[in-house]
């Protein structure tokens, strides 16, 4: 292996600090904002459902063209950093308007809470697209994106876990009583925080390929391009079912520890458990899994967590310690795919390279984008339709059977069956180790390597 394309570790935090900035937002937005929205900003649940599935398709059209411009984008700090110094004030800002709840009237609540969400996500994009895409230019080593894309989960959900255990004591804090102003005040710090860690990312991390690419064609000539991509159209769909069962599950986590165990004093404990096993898949998984095949790989390994997974819907409530650990199992199995499911996208983009000439990071990563937020407001839009449905009450002391039979099914079934399906999936996936580590050997060759970079022998693979 060409020492020129092994990362140091330096490299590999600092790009790992911004998606801990992003963490901020995206682990907020998925364990709290749909209880903020319904029990704290008085949105009944069938609208906030609504909301999220209308506000996040609309919002991720634009991913694409946030991903076309940063293929076109040419400055001397690179094609992807500047969208760090651009856009980490905006996300700060956007953070806090979201958790504000204005003094109005219930329409008008709705438009605010509609305005507000649209921002964060249109905010989000704008940074995430361009770092997302970053790994293609910081190396060409496959195993070395994996290993970074582990640095970055990993720190990722250490930013998770700043909010899971900061968030709630801060909200109770800094309301003093006030639940509106004690996530205003909050998410405030949080945001502030995560401008602080997107300007880290960017001093810490160096673009050093800049890959020849033409810039002449068209938004539509390259979807055209990527839509004829085989490989491209299967991680689309598997991202969406993916996004659609984390959320979905992650959304009815505050809910399974309030109503089904009857132990809303534990639900800190349990996120944090969580987060922790989280925490360390992620950091291993380019050591427990980067010696196998990651095809095969990924598909015995969603099989592991699903059992644990599903396990739990059968076991009574009562039995807190087994669900606490069947939870931890299933979040450090399940965690272990993460940095795999993103090196997806950069062999992707490979690919494509490989099969047209075209590098398109920016919009790989932007459709991938597409794909989260899709399952993200499906996710959402899930668990508040379906709550909706069968009549769920908030701050109810007591439920009724039907409520915690599907809130239960929310946590753990519901999920289990778009996890199958992704492992299914990838049947018809062909970019495995040795397809993908070819790909970049022949691709090494052909690429421009910055003019203060040595050059770089084609990759192998060790």
């Amino acid at each position: 292996m060409n020492a020129s394309s092994v990362l140091s570790t330096k490299d590999k935090i600092g790009y790992g600090l911004g998606d801990m900035a992003s963490a901020l937002v995206w682990q907020t937005a998925t364990l709290f904002l749909a209880y903020f929205y319904t029990d704290v900003f008085g949105l009944p649940a069938a609208i906030m459902g609504t909301m999220f599935l209308v506000v996040r398709v609309v919002d991720a059209f634009v991913d694409p063209c946030i991903g076309a411009m940063v293929d076109r984008t040419q400055t001397k700090h690179g094609r992807f950093r500047p969208w760090l110094l651009w856009f980490a004030i905006p996300f700060g800002v956007s953070c806090l308007i979201t958790f504000y709840v204005p003094d109005v009237g219930p329409t008008a609540k709705i438009i605010y809470a509609c305005a507000t969400y649209s921002i964060l996500s249109l905010v989000y994009s704008a940074i995430n697209v361009p770092y997302c895409a970053m790994p293609g230019a910081l190396t060409l080593d496959p195993r070395e994106r994996h290993s970074i894309q582990s640095w970055r989960f990993a720190l990722s959900f250490i930013g998770g876990l700043i909010v899971t255990v900061i968030a709630l004591p801060l909200v109770d804090w800094l309301g003093n009583g006030n639940l509106q102003k004690g996530y205003f005040y909050a998410m405030s710090l949080m945001g502030l925080l995560g401008v602080g860690l997107f300007y880290c990312c960017f001093a810490m991390t160096k673009e050093r390929y800049s890959p020849r690419n033409d810039t002449s064609g068209s938004m539509v000539g390259d979807l055209k391009l990527l839509a004829k991509n085989s490989q491209w159209r299967i991680v689309f769909l598997f991202n969406i079912l993916l996004l659609t069962a984390v959320v979905t599950r992650g959304s009815a986590t505050m809910y399974y520890v309030k109503y089904v165990l009857l132990r809303p004093d534990l639900v800190f404990a349990f996120i944090v458990s969580g987060m922790v096993a989280s925490l360390l898949g992620a950091l291993l998984s380019e050591r427990l899994l980067g010696k196998f095949d990651r095809v095969r790989a990924y598909q015995w390994t969603i099989v592991s967590f699903v059992i644990f997974g599903t396990a739990i819907f059968f076991i009574p409530p009562t039995a807190i310690w087994f669900i606490f650990g069947l939870n931890l199992v299933f979040s450090f199995i399940q965690n272990l795919t993460t940095p795999l499911q993103w090196t997806m996208f950069s062999d992707v983009v490979d690919y494509e390279e490989h099969r047209t000439g075209r590098r398109l990071d920016g919009l790989v990563f932007s459709t991938a984008l597409f794909a989260i937020k899709f399952g993200l407001a499906l996710g959402g839009a899930v668990v508040g339709w379906i709550l909706g449905m069968v009549d769920y009450l908030p701050n109810q002391p007591t439920q009724s059977a039907s409520v915690l039979s599907t809130i239960n099914a929310l946590f753990t079934l519901i999920p289990s069956v778009l996890f199958i399906a992704m492992a299914l999936l990838l049947f018809i996936y062909k970019l495995n180790s040795r397809t993908v580590y070819s790909i970049a050997s022949e691709l090494a060759a052909k690429r421009q390597v910055r003019d203060d970079s040595p050059s770089l022998a084609p990759v192998t693979q060790e």
